[in-house]
């Protein structure tokens, strides 16, 4: 999907950057709760590599950590299916999405969470772009700076 509007920081509509075609970084592994740990230990190592922030990586790695649980929890009611992380770097922002082959973000009465996972990321997040892929995934887009410096200066 394209727009022709960046995101807001913490706003949430249909992705609309065009991705470069190969991203720094691209896991796709079933979506269990297991594996989001997994997930979140990868980003980790790959913000030490690239010599991110502390409060920058901490940051990073709560919101892949909230978008991955929320598509283990949600994405797949009636079974397994996977989760993908890709990471696109680019100087001074880093771009992580996170897709999933379910049934989309939709309300449930019966969420076993507490409902802030979304907007929880919105606030860590340079931007927040929510909607579905060319191949109808659901795709969380978040976009954060790299140093933390850099946005306040």
């Amino acid at each position: 999907m394209t727009s022709d509007q960046p995101a807001e920081r913490g706003s949430a509509h249909p992705p609309g950057q065009e991705l470069p075609e190969t991203p720094d970084l691209s896991l796709t592994l079933p979506a269990r709760a297991e594996n989001v740990a997994v997930i979140r230990h990868a980003i980790g190592g790959l913000g030490e590599a690239l010599d991110i922030d502390d409060q920058t990586l901490s940051d990073v790695k709560l919101a892949v950590t909230e978008a991955c649980t929320n598509a283990v929890v949600h994405a797949y009611p009636e079974g397994d299916g996977p989760v993908e992380v890709c990471v696109f770097v680019s100087d001074p922002m880093l771009m992580l999405v996170v897709r999933d082959e379910g049934r989309g973000i939709v309300p449930r009465t019966d969420s076993p969470g507490l409902g802030l996972g979304l907007p929880l990321i919105a606030t860590l997040a340079e931007a927040l772009e929510l909607g579905t892929d060319d191949a109808n995934r659901t795709e969380v887009r978040m976009t954060f700076r790299r140093r933390k410096a850099e946005a306040a200066a």
